[in-house]
Formats: structure tokens, C-alpha cells, sequence
């Protein structure tokens, strides 16, 4: 397989099947969270209005109850009046339904209908007519024996609709009774509603009483684009059609306890209106994550190209070598791995010219020739193969700088070489918290020969501690995350200390900085994004993150990193490895 089509497969395997499959469950998931949290507000609005709405319906039940134990309004209902001088002055002396209407905004009008031909209509006190007899709601109250009902039912006076308190007064003094209808007040119900941003009405029975769209005021289910299966429930969350429209339904029954009352909140939300801000969010996330793979791939394929030109370049020059063509000199400029390959195979080339020149001068000298020829490939391979090429490099470089009497150097790639070194014998296994912080050792003298006075390091180790055996690579994520941000935002010097010791609970080990330090809300964050594997956002604390995981699945999930800061204090982070644990080497 070419170099080109590994690097095209490598990207589709390595970054464009990842992203896709990310993307689709980061779609699932917007969509999800979108939905969930539309179905809670709902929730929550359904419960607001459901208490506005019966605190309003309550001043009704109230008048109710006042005027059904009231006698005065027994002997007006009941009397009888020769003249209307007489019938006018019964009524002026009974202002109690004026009152109950200026007093309670929640209601428009008190009515009592009566079979009393004596009486007059005054629009409060209202003798029996036969239209007002012949109706459904009148004929219910009559046989009710007092219960209450809601209705929506045309008012005498205006003629206008108006959710209404029904329910049947029993004068027993006169053996008599009369019907009480309370008109609630349409307007408030309309503001309760009016803040919703969904779609939200109150239903008696099947009426619309109220609502935040004004044209369906007035209006029936069976008018509406709603299932009916739907319209008669009570209680619930549906999945339905709303016309052309996929909608969530929520109803909340004001009354649940009382079966002859079936008065309704019914909340409409659009699924597809909650999901077009996430929709657009994605359709977003995907342009740009598509330009970003289209450009990748752009570059992969000119890479690859750039590579695969040079390198066919040298295998050109190696074929015309191996038909023994030796005065060619390959001319592959940059540093990277191609271009020491040219210089390797140029050198190559003056030896091999040089060797050949030499031949026949004796037996013995071609041996060693061939010798020293097989000595230099087998150099070259291992220099490829070899995982101490890289040491033995860096104490080439350290030799030289003592040569040069650059001691500071020279103990600087010392160091580097020597944690090098340690972090590939450390692998992921445990080593003793002597090796952990003889790394953290040569860590910081390369930071100190960096950054000089600016930083200042201590090391309290406890000599009893230093058998103990943790997982590698715990201790020195911390120190370099405390060098790192510590000096951050600080001008001055920054001092950083490891303390070891042996504790109670097995071994303490602790580092702290006296940096800048972080806020209180920046360290909830830091100490939240700990134990979240699936943020993205804080890359900076990668490594304290994976510390943090590993102590936990080492020890359980009591164990981990401890934090502390504050402004200008400084940062603080330990842990503890348990007895029987760390010191036993299980992790």
C-alpha cells in the first residue's frame, strides 16, 4: 500500500469515523438535552399557572360558601313584593353581590337565579325565564343537591361566555332554592396565561376558556387540529399531531379528586420549534468541522505527496546504485527524517567508492573493509531499531558541552537523559516512591536550569516512605502542573514543595505552590472537571485529570486528588495511598 493511501486510511480510521461517531451521539444527546429541558420548564409552568389559576377559582368557592349560609339573602329570594317600590328597597338594602365584585378582582358578576315572579331582574337577582330553565347548566344545578361545577356558559347581561361557578343554594327556612352562577374573571385568566411561550389554554370540558392565542378563545377541541383520543384525557404527557406539527401535549387537571369538574390546563409545545436551535448548532458544528476535515485531508494528500516525491527520488538514485552506477550524489534538502536518509546514503555512496578503490589491494584489507562496511549498516540499523539511540545521543551532546566546560548544560542532558530513561523503564507498572521522586528531582533541576531564579523547589521527604510503591507517573504531573500554573500570572519567584510522609491512613504526599492561586468558583470548576472524563474544555488540567483516574481505579473511589486554593495564596493537591495498598505494591 502506498505511503499516500496509509496516511488517507490512517485519517478515516484515526479522526473521520471518531468525529462522525462523536457527532452523532452529541446530536442525539442536543437533541435530547433540548427536549428535556423544554419538558421541564413546561413542567414548571404548568405547576405556576395550575396555582394562579386555582387562587383565582378559590375567591369563587369562597363567595359561594358565604352566600349559601347567608338568611339574609334567603328572605330576599323568598319574599314577596306587592310593588316594585318595595322589591327595589329589598334590593338596596342587599348590596352584598356589588360588594363581592368590587372587592375581589378575580370575579365580574354575581348572578342568583330564583323561581320568584315578585322579584325583579336586576341583573343580579334574576327571576326563572324559560330560555334560562331549558338550560343544560340550570337543570344540572337544580338536581346537583349543592355540589359545584365549572361551565362555560353565556352570561344573561352581556351575552358574553364566561367561565362560571354553578352550583344550587338550598333556603331551608323557605323550602326553596335558587341557582348561584359566579363569572370568574376572564381577563386575568387570559393574563396568567399570556407570559407562556408555548402554546397554553384552560379547558371546561371541552371549552376553551381562556388562553395565550386569543383566536382560540371561545373555540371547542373538536375546532382544533388535536387528536381526539388526546382531547378527552385529563391527565398526562402525549406524542401527537397538532395539524401538520409533531407536538408534545401536557395536561394538568386542576381538579383530579372531584369527577364533576373537569377543568383543564393543556400546554402545546412544537418538538420540531424546540429542536431547531440545536438543529442549527449542529448543522453549524458540522460545517466547520467538515471544512476542518477537508483541509486535513487537502494537507494529508500534499504531505503525502511531498513525501512520496522525495522518496521516490532516492529510490531512483538507489536503483541506479544497484546497477553499479556509484558517482551519483543525491541532493535532498531539510531535516527531517528523508533528508538525513539522503545524507546517510550519500556517505554511503564515498564509502562504498572508497571500499571499491581498495579492493584489490590485499585479501585481508578487503575483509576489513567489508567488515568495517557491515560494521557501519549494522550502526545505521540500529540507530533506527535501537530505543538507547536516543540516551546515547543525549550523553554525546553531554560530553561535548563537559568538553566545552558548559557544566550547566552538560548536567542539564544529563538529567533529561536520566528521566528519559526512568520514564520508559516506569512503563505503566508501580514503582517505589524513591524512583517516583528521584524523577521529580531531575524534573525540577531542568526547570530550575530554565527558569533560574524564578523558580525556588524543596523536597521534605520522609526516608520511611521511600519503599512504598505507587503507580508511576503520579507524583510528576502534579509538580509540573503546580510549575506551570503557578508561575502563570505570578512576576515574581514561585516556590514549589513535595512533601512524602508517612501518615495513619499509609502514605501522604502532598505539593503546593505559592502561585497566584485560583477563585473559589475557578477551583469548584477544576475540582467538577476531575471526575467528568467527557469534558473537552479543560486540556490544560489533562494531566491532574488522569492522576486523579487512576488513583481512583488503583484505590477506589474514595481515593484521588485532594485541592485547595485561593488568590494569592497559592494551590495545594495531595493524596494518600492507603496501607496494604501503595506499600504493597497492588494497584
Amino acid at each position: 500500500m502506498k505511503i499516500r493511501n496509509k496516511l488517507i486510511l490512517s485519517f478515516i480510521v484515526v479522526v473521520l469515523v471518531p468525529t462522525l461517531i462523536v457527532g452523532l451521539y452529541l446530536t442525539v444527546e442536543l437533541r435530547k438535552m433540548a427536549l428535556s429541558g423544554a419538558i421541564e420548564q413546561i413542567n414548571v409552568n404548568m405547576e405556576r399557572i395550575k396555582k394562579r389559576t386555582l387562587d383565582l377559582l378559590n375567591v369563587s368557592y369562597d363567595i359561594s360558601y358565604r352566600l349559601s349560609n347567608d338568611t339574609r339573602l334567603g328572605q330576599l329570594a323568598n319574599g314577596s313584593y306587592d310593588t316594585t317600590y318595595s322589591v327595589v328597597n329589598a334590593y338596596q338594602d342587599y348590596p352584598d353581590f356589588k360588594e363581592y365584585v368590587n372587592l375581589y378582582r378575580e370575579i365580574t358578576s354575581v348572578r342568583l337565579y330564583v323561581e320568584n315572579a315578585t322579584l325583579l331582574n336586576n341583573w343580579e337577582i334574576i327571576p326563572i325565564d324559560r330560555e334560562t330553565e331549558q338550560a343544560p347548566w340550570y337543570q344540572w344545578a337544580k338536581k346537583s343537591d349543592g355540589l359545584i361545577r365549572w361551565s362555560y356558559i353565556k352570561d344573561s347581561r352581556d351575552g358574553i361566555r364566561y367561565l362560571s361557578l354553578i352550583r344550587r343554594i338550598d333556603f331551608y327556612k323557605h323550602s326553596t332554592n335558587g341557582v348561584l352562577v359566579i363569572n370568574a374573571n376572564s381577563s386575568m385568566l387570559n393574563g396568567i396565561l399570556s407570559q407562556e411561550s408555548f402554546d397554553t389554554m384552560i379547558v371546561a370540558d371541552k371549552d376553551v376558556v381562556a388562553a395565550n392565542r386569543p383566536d382560540i378563545i371561545g373555540k371547542s377541541l373538536k375546532d382544533l387540529p388535536l387528536d381526539p383520543f388526546v382531547a378527552e384525557q385529563r391527565n398526562g404527557a402525549f406524542m401527537t399531531k397538532f395539524g401538520s406539527q409533531r407536538v408534545r401535549i401536557q395536561i394538568a387537571d386542576l381538579y383530579p379528586d372531584n369527577p364533576l369538574i373537569n377543568l383543564r390546563i393543556l400546554s402545546i409545545f412544537s418538538v420540531d420549534g424546540i429542536v431547531n436551535e440545536p438543529n442549527r448548532i449542529i448543522r453549524s458544528a458540522l460545517a466547520a468541522i467538515g471544512l476542518g476535515l477537508t483541509v486535513a485531508l487537502i494537507l494529508i494528500l500534499a504531505l503525502s505527496k511531498l513525501v512520496s516525491d522525495r522518496l521516490l527520488r532516492l529510490s531512483k538514485h538507489i536503483s541506479k546504485v544497484a546497477t553499479g552506477k556509484l558517482d551519483l550524489q543525491l541532493a535532498i534538502d531539510g531535516k527531517d527524517e528523508i533528508g538525513q536518509l539522503s545524507r546517510q546514503f550519500n556517505a554511503m555512496l564515498g564509502s562504498i567508492r572508497e571500499l571499491m578503490g581498495e579492493v584489490n589491494e590485499s585479501n585481508r584489507q578487503r575483509n576489513v573493509l567489508e567488515a568495517k562496511q557491515n560494521e557501519i549498516k549494522l550502526r545505521m540499523l540500529a540507530s533506527q531499531i535501537n530505543p538507547h539511540f536516543l540516551f546515547n545521543t543525549l550523553e554525546s551532546i553531554r560530553m561535548k558541552a563537559v568538553v566545552r566546560k558548559e557544566a550547566d548544560i552538560a548536567r542539564t542532558v544529563k538529567l533529561l537523559g536520566k528521566m528519559m530513561r526512568k520514564n520508559l523503564e516506569a512503563g505503566s507498572g508501580v514503582i517505589p516512591i524513591s524512583a517516583e521522586v528521584d524523577m521529580v528531582g531531575c524534573y525540577l533541576e531542568i526547570q530550575k536550569f530554565r527558569y533560574e531564579d524564578r523558580l525556588i523547589y524543596r523536597l521534605d521527604i520522609d526516608p520511611d516512605a521511600l519503599d512504598a510503591r505507587i503507580p508511576s507517573l503520579v507524583i510528576q504531573p502534579i509538580v509540573e502542573n503546580a510549575v506551570i500554573h503557578g508561575m502563570e500570572n505570578k512576576e515574581g519567584a514561585v516556590t514549589v514543595e513535595l512533601t512524602v510522609r508517612r501518615c495513619e491512613d499509609g502514605v501522604y504526599v502532598e505539593v503546593c505552590d505559592d502561585g497566584a492561586g485560583m477563585t473559589a468558583s475557578r477551583l469548584s470548576e477544576v475540582i467538577h472537571n476531575l471526575a467528568d472524563p467527557e469534558d473537552r474544555d479543560e486540556a490544560t488540567h489533562i494531566g491532574l485529570r488522569n492522576v486523579h483516574a487512576r488513583l481512583q481505579l488503583s484505590y477506589g473511589a474514595g481515593q484521588g486528588l485532594s485541592i485547595e486554593s485561593a488568590p494569592q495564596d497559592g494551590t495545594c493537591v495531595w493524596f494518600v495511598i492507603p496501607d496494604g495498598k501503595g506499600g504493597q505494591g497492588h494497584a
